[in-house]
């Protein structure tokens, strides 16, 4: 005969089996660890891409003020982009960019830079996200509350 396949009742019941020994209780899931896990995975994963970072007119970083705080825009494709372009109603425009690996852009261009500045990545779009200039993003010498704090 060919394998034995367990229906779902029979895997229900174990796990219920196995909560009941458990007494009853989920695992505890500490929600601020798991949110660290979450950003310190998405960074990696930034970190680890070839991003797409627009240059303004003198062929330097574009970057946008929000908050009191310089942000490079940069983004994971053409397509990314794009939507960037059209939300700012400049689609017709030809954005002229560099391709630069994630990691190199926090952990060298962002230092080199005479002002403090973060990163956002995909700004507008569904999977945005922001990388402050804060230790643990950025180097220390170039961290708000590193070394350029004080």
């Amino acid at each position: 005969m060919g394998e034995f396949q367990v229906g779902f009742d029979e895997e229900w019941g174990r796990l219920r089996a196995a909560a009941v020994d458990a007494g009853g209780r989920p695992p505890a899931v500490d929600p601020v660890a798991r949110a660290r896990e979450a950003a310190l995975e998405r960074l990696a994963d930034f970190c680890s891409r070839t991003v797409l970072v627009p240059l303004d007119a003198q062929g330097g970083l574009w970057t946008a003020e929000l908050g009191g705080l310089d942000w490079i825009c940069v983004f994971s494709d053409e397509e990314a982009l794009g939507r960037f372009a059209q939300a700012r109603d400049e689609a017709a425009q030809e954005w002229t960019y560099r391709r630069v690996i994630g990691a190199r852009l926090l952990d060298e261009l962002v230092p080199a830079l005479d002002f403090p500045c973060g990163v956002a990545w995909n700004a507008a779009g569904p999977d945005g996200v922001v990388y402050p200039p804060i230790r643990g993003i950025v180097p220390d010498a170039a961290a708000l509350d590193g070394e350029a704090a004080a």
